[in-house]
């Protein structure tokens, strides 16, 4: 809630006012948050392989103190160069401490019901979105950045630390459990979720020979820059349509509540299904939706639409963190997740940059988010190529069953 609710969507929130307070063109604080994604997205496959060996706790807690510390100091800053150099080390502790460190934690605990649990721990997202943006908006228009970001910065530290500290535990050998509490698959065929393939271990090098995870990279890379150009300047495209901040900012908690209500009802169901063709659905859907915002000028459509765009944002990231767990396994997930959100992330944060731009260019968002509603039908048809692999037994499963040292 705190980590990703401040990192990712307080990144909404602090565009317009960094804009307005320093006379900076759109492009120069869209960059910063493109500069953001990309250096979470190198961070992440950094620690990725010293995850898989040792656990993500301690860098969990070093990220957090740097990403509460930076999201403080985002008011001080007066020149560009701060403002690069403040979002670097904010990035740094995000990508510590969250994505490839929450769902690694996830895929070791669960495996059959890998999709019902991340859909119930990532709920935490959305309701950062739910609750922080508008508070942290309220925050800026009382007392600018430099009284929302220590406020938003104090939540950061005093609430994910004791969690980290307190109540994660990284992997279920630790307490002499199995993933599922022992439970084996039910879904006949299911090969992705046998030990041979959970318990494979995978190198960078053939990680990266392989269709699927090129597919996987590919997909996620045309929609999350997409979908990220999109939320990360709706605040300031609705603001335009409302003329108000408040308007603005309360569509985009309708997004980040869409995202919980529908990340919870597809995690009920989504164990069953062949991820390639639910994620295929939900891209077709939110490239549909964004289309129908931008052509529509209408209330009551537009915040319908925004609300069928969260249904999808949640369940996207999702699946591809579920098609890595499936493709490439629990013993290599932090691994192949952080080298592939290398370039995920990357593209991330190309998406605010090149919507900033061709806004400023264009004139309007009316270019820039019809550009991202095709990047995003083109990940549907690409997304299909994520295959699992048939998998090979090299390890035995019973090293699952033996307590950590």
């Amino acid at each position: 809630m705190v980590t990703v609710g401040v990192g990712y969507y307080g990144l909404a929130v602090f565009l317009g006012p960094l804009r307005e307070a320093n006379g900076w063109s759109n492009a120069v604080v869209s960059g910063a948050t493109g500069l953001y994604f990309s250096v979470a997205g190198v961070t992440g496959a950094i620690i990725g392989a010293h995850v898989d060996r040792h656990g993500p706790l301690r860098l969990q807690v070093v990220g957090i103190v740097l990403l509460a510390g930076s999201v403080s100091l985002v008011g001080y800053v007066n020149a560009p160069w701060q403002l690069y150099v403040l979002y670097t080390v904010l990035a740094v502790g995000f990508g510590m401490s969250s994505n490839v460190a929450v769902n690694a934690i996830i895929s070791r605990w669960f495996v059959v019901r890998r999709a019902k649990a991340m859909s119930i721990a990532t709920t935490g997202v959305s309701v950062g979105g739910v609750l922080l943006v508008p508070f942290g908006t309220a925050l800026v228009e009382r007392g600018g950045l430099t009284l929302a970001g220590p406020v938003l910065g104090a939540f950061v530290l005093l609430l994910a630390l004791p969690v980290v500290a307190l109540v994660l535990v990284w992997d279920p050998v630790q307490m002499g459990l199995r993933p599922d509490g022992g439970a084996e698959s039910r879904r006949p065929g299911a090969h992705s979720l046998d030990d041979a393939t959970q318990l494979r271990r995978w190198t960078r090098r053939e990680a990266a020979a392989t269709v699927p995870f090129w597919a996987i990279l590919v997909a996620f890379s045309l929609v999350l820059m997409a979908q990220t150009g999109f939320v990360i300047h709706q605040i300031s495209f609705l603001t335009e349509r409302f003329d108000s901040a408040n308007a603005a900012a309360a569509a985009l908690s309708t997004t980040a509540l869409g995202s919980i209500i529908a990340r919870l009802v597809v995690g009920h169901f989504a164990d069953a299904w062949d991820k390639r063709l639910l994620a295929m659905w939900l891209l077709i859907i939110q490239a549909t939706a964004v289309t129908t915002v931008v052509l529509v000028d209408h209330r009551i459509v537009t915040y319908a639409m925004v609300l069928v765009v969260g249904f999808t944002i949640g369940n996207i990231y999702m699946m591809q963190t579920l098609l890595v767990g499936e493709v490439f396994g629990m013993l290599s997930f932090a691994t192949v997740l952080g080298l592939v959100g290398v370039v995920t992330q990357t593209a991330s944060g190309i998406g605010p940059l090149a919507v900033g731009w061709l806004e400023d260019a264009s004139g309007g968002y009316t270019v820039p988010f019809l550009v991202t509603a095709a990047m995003t039908y083109a990940a549907a048809v690409t997304v299909l190529l994520a295959r699992s692999p048939v998998p090979r037994i090299e390890e035995p499963a019973e090293i699952r069953t033996r307590p950590a040292r």
